[in-house]
């Protein structure tokens, strides 16, 4: 089985196996008691917490550790608003966060907050200017992901952490894709990340408060973690969380060589083996393990299952793949088909004959799926008499009204116009996407009885 979704977690490393065993016999005392057991425990406490901001690059009285890395977002952004909340109750993200970040913005503009989310190009990246330009005299808080969990595409986090030092505004990053790979440049202001990620168990996370940055934890607190994360310590998991990310550390430079030029070899030979592919992300400003590409005519999850089957763990951000059915708040920020998404995370060790053998059995495996779903062929060349058609997909999930949409182009003039009838919240995003992939014209939406009725002019 060849596990391609380290972005979501990473398989515990073997440096963190050692320390998680040997703290289990050495640190399951009180940290804070004075006695010998008590004091050992401490000892690793603090070695941990030395390591950890080593790696990170901040004093070690600056990080916490929280329960993980969702906890340290959460903590993170309520504790930075809080401290700066006579400033005033202004918050700015960007629209590719992490689910963790957006939640808690989402729980800020309830509260009576005032929220701006910063759009991004197709890559996926912010403008660093257009961030700046979002920074208003009352903005308490501004958050920027180092990179993004979906793309993989690197954000500029210093150029908006100077924008954001020049306004004395705080910036918060959450670097839990990034940090394994290096610490994070620019004069940020607060840090979260997740342990998991980088082959540290789960269920520890890192919160970063930079000396002077106003902070007032919310909710009770006690003595612990300075008081910014409540409850007895997880030493066991935090040694080997620190033990984990100074060894990937290590291995870093060489890794992230080795596993750039596999993502590359996806990026490039992905398209020409399977028609009908959009690879997104930035091609170059990207973390070196992820590689994410959409299919059109293909149902996400079903494809998902055909590649588990095919012994390929991976992942998607496709509307097919969620609980919602509606499309990845990432891929829809990026204005980039959702269609057959898959995400390709290739953890450290990955092997060039693992990559082979997955360039081998994709082709066969989107054909299998889009077979399953009718997907066109090459559509006739002869027009019907009408210059515009309507097709009905209500009720129809991705990718059947992008299907239905290919399967009538054609009979269509050029100059006509097909209307696409659809209540699936992903036809909102695929339908353009299919345009721009076709070089046909997205005219717009237009109100229906049911759903609504994306128009498209047939341009060749």
């Amino acid at each position: 089985m060849s596990y391609f979704d380290a972005a979501s977690s990473a398989p515990l490393h073997p440096v963190a196996r050692q320390a998680l065993q040997a703290s289990l016999d050495e640190g399951w005392a009180d940290p804070a008691r004075l006695h010998r057991e008590g004091r050992r425990a401490r000892l690793l406490l603090d070695a941990a917490r030395e390591a950890a901001a080593d790696a990170v690059g901040c004093r070690p009285d600056e990080l916490a550790f929280t329960s993980s890395g969702t906890r340290a977002v959460h903590d993170g952004i309520a504790g930075a608003l809080g401290g700066r909340r006579r400033v005033g109750r202004h918050l700015i993200v960007s629209a590719v966060e992490h689910s963790s970040v957006l939640h808690s913005a989402e729980l800020h503009a309830s509260d009576g907050g005032t929220l701006t989310r910063v759009p991004v190009r197709r890559t996926g990246a912010v403008s660093a200017e257009e961030y700046a330009a979002g920074l208003r005299a009352d903005t308490a808080l501004a958050c920027l992901q180092s990179a993004n969990h979906e793309v993989g595409t690197e954000q500029p986090v210093a150029a908006v952490a100077q924008a954001c030092r020049e306004a004395g505004v705080p910036l918060l990053v959450d670097a839990a894709q990034s940090l394994g790979w290096g610490p994070v440049e620019g004069d940020w202001s607060l840090l979260a990340a997740s342990a998991h990620k980088w082959g540290g168990p789960a269920g520890v996370g890192l919160l970063v408060v930079r000396k002077g940055v106003r902070f007032a934890p919310r909710g009770p607190v006690d003595e612990r973690e300075s008081g910014r994360a409540a409850g007895f310590e997880n030493i066991p998991g935090i040694v080997a969380a620190a033990a984990a990310l100074r060894a990937v550390r290590a291995e870093s430079a060489a890794e992230a060589v080795r596993l750039r030029e596999l993502t590359e070899r996806i990026r490039i030979r992905v398209p020409e083996l399977v028609p009908d592919v959009e690879v997104v992300g930035d091609p170059v400003r990207r973390l070196p393990g992820i590689v994410t590409f959409s299919c059109l005519y293909v149902d996400g999850e079903t494809l998902l299952h055909e590649l588990d089957r095919a012994d390929f763990s991976v992942s998607s951000g496709s509307s097919c793949t969620s609980s919602t059915l509606t499309p990845s708040h990432v891929l829809r920020a990026m204005g980039v088909l959702s269609e057959g998404n898959v995400r390709v995370s290739l953890p450290p060790g990955t092997t060039s004959e693992e990559v082979e053998r997955f360039l081998a059995v994709l082709p066969g495996t989107v054909s299998a799926v889009r077979e399953k779903l009718g997907a066109p062929g090459e559509p006739a060349r002869t027009p019907a008499a009408s210059d515009a058609l309507v097709v009905d997909a209500l009720g129809r999930r991705c990718p059947v009204p992008v299907i239905e949409l290919a399967k009538v182009i054609a009979d269509v003039p050029v100059g006509g116009t097909v209307r696409v009838l659809a209540d699936d919240e992903a036809a909102r995003l695929d339908i353009p996407a299919w345009c721009e992939m076709r070089g046909q014209e997205y005219v717009g939406e237009e109100p229906a009885d049911r759903g609504s009725a994306y128009v498209v002019r047939r341009v060749s």
